[in-house]
């Protein structure tokens, strides 16, 4: 009789762990990407930019130049023309920049976006600041509209301080628009 009551402790023992162990894996599993994601603003992990503020310290404006190339691409599900209206700038370290993208809705019905981005090289990324950027809240086009989507960025001069971006002379941003089912949905509904 001892054997099987010390039998069974050890299978409740095991399945209480088991049971645990499984439940600590589903917690980290949705707790993975808003921890990825923070891990990834901090440290531009991935070419992940920063947002910044007109009152930020890498304002300094320095006289060393960088280029900055911007990309556009979309999902396969987003009927959407989108393209940068200029396709390279160069810019000063330190100093704001203004610059457009262009996103045209060709079909006959409403859609909402939502736009990704990184840049290259990732090492970048932790120097890359958005102020503005059409890509902090979702777009939504008219059949037939045509928009210039504004980012203000700079490049933060405290760059200039990395020995490991000394041959960096060349930046790309790059954004991915994907619709956004539901509210393309819900728009279409009204």
């Amino acid at each position: 009789m001892a054997d099987v009551q010390s039998i069974h402790a050890r299978n409740q023992r095991t399945a209480l762990i088991a049971v645990s162990v499984v439940l600590a894996m589903v917690g980290l599993s949705y707790a993975a990407v808003p921890l990825y994601d923070t891990f990834c603003k901090i440290t531009g992990f991935g070419g992940t930019t920063q947002v910044a503020s007109v009152d930020d310290p890498g304002h300094q404006v320095l006289d060393r130049m960088v280029k900055v190339r911007f990309s556009a691409s979309t999902h396969r599900d987003m009927p959407w023309d989108f393209k940068p209206v200029d396709p390279t700038v160069s810019v000063q370290l330190g100093k704001d920049n203004l610059i457009y993208y262009e996103a045209y809705n060709p079909t006959d019905r409403a859609i909402a976006g939502s736009a990704t981005f990184n840049v290259t090289p990732f090492k970048a990324g932790s120097y890359f600041s958005k102020i503005e950027c059409f890509c902090f809240q979702e777009q939504v086009l008219q059949p037939g509209e045509r928009v210039n989507m504004p980012v203000l960025f700079y490049v933060d001069s405290r760059m200039d301080d990395d020995p490991g971006m000394d041959n960096v002379t060349e930046i790309t941003l790059n954004y991915t628009f994907f619709t956004l089912e539901e509210e393309t949905a819900a728009l279409q509904g009204r």
